[in-house]
């Protein structure tokens, strides 16, 4: 039998693929902020149940119940480690009057059961897993009837030109133990069916990596389809969320409301979208 105590462990050894998640794709604090501001200049007043499907490390849940001492969250999520995980090392830090306010339900997001709540959240383009026009709507549907009188779907979604390429995306990531690459890459894409299939790739200072620490299987949808579908499902108004620009001409994070015509064929866009019931 060979030994390992003179192994050289590398940085990917001991990485934490969720941890790079949240430190190089999600940003809970700026999505709050746009859904808390928002549910109050539509309905003009504050939201307090708020529900995250797909909720992975339920990382918006935590950022939720820490903006106001009664606001509840509830975490949905198929997936029984990355749940395993929020309680360990998400949830299960925060403090004792915070996590009571947390209820992380394991469970489809297509037929949960949950109390009215004034929110719903599904970010990080989580529902395209759902390729199915009737399968989405069905989705579209479960959200409508969760949902309080006034309450409002908050989604997202991206495109652009680039969207339907094969490509690779490398950003440099800064954190407190170690700085990487993240790597965003289409992997294929069927024009036929608007499927894709994406992952994401962490590489280390030492040259060690984790590749497809995450893979997708996605529906690219497009915005008059995603409209199309939340309507049928019952909502009443659907309206998009477009980032505005500095004088330098970069993204500057605020999400401005637009209509036809307003925005450019770029190639490549985030936007945010609200279903109000």
């Amino acid at each position: 039998m060979k030994s390992h105590k003179n192994k050289k462990y590398t940085i990917a050894d001991y990485a934490d693929r969720h941890e790079l998640y949240e430190l190089s794709v999600q940003n809970a604090e700026s999505e709050i902020d746009f859904v808390d501001k928002t549910y109050k200049k539509i309905t003009g007043r504050k939201a307090t149940i708020l529900r995250e499907d797909f909720c992975g490390t339920a990382n918006v849940c935590c950022e939720w119940v820490d903006r106001r001492k009664n606001n509840l969250a509830i975490g949905v999520d198929l997936d029984t480690e990355v749940l395993e995980w929020s309680k360990k090392h998400k949830v299960g830090k925060l403090p004792k009057k915070q996590r009571e306010r947390i209820s992380l339900i394991e469970a489809n997001v297509l037929d949960v059961k949950t109390q009215p709540v004034d929110i719903v959240s599904a970010m990080n383009f989580s529902y395209w897993l759902l390729k199915d026009p009737l399968l989405l709507k069905s989705y579209f549907k479960s959200v409508y009837r969760s949902l309080a009188d006034k309450g409002i779907f908050f989604l997202d979604a991206y495109g652009g030109y680039d969207a339907f390429r094969e490509i690779e995306e490398d950003r440099d990531v800064e954190a407190d133990e170690y700085n990487f690459i993240y790597t965003w890459e289409q992997e294929n894409f069927d024009p036929i069916t608007n499927e894709l299939q994406c992952s994401i790739h962490f590489t280390f200072e030492d040259g060690s990596s984790l590749q497809r620490a995450f893979y997708y299987e996605w529906r690219l949808w497009t915005l008059p389809e995603i409209k199309q579908l939340l309507t049928e499902a019952g909502f009443r108004k659907v309206t998009f969320y477009w980032q505005d620009f500095d004088e330098d001409g970069e993204e500057d994070g605020d999400f401005q409301p637009v209509n036809a015509g307003e925005v450019d064929a770029d190639a490549g866009w985030i936007c945010y979208i609200t279903a109000e019931k």
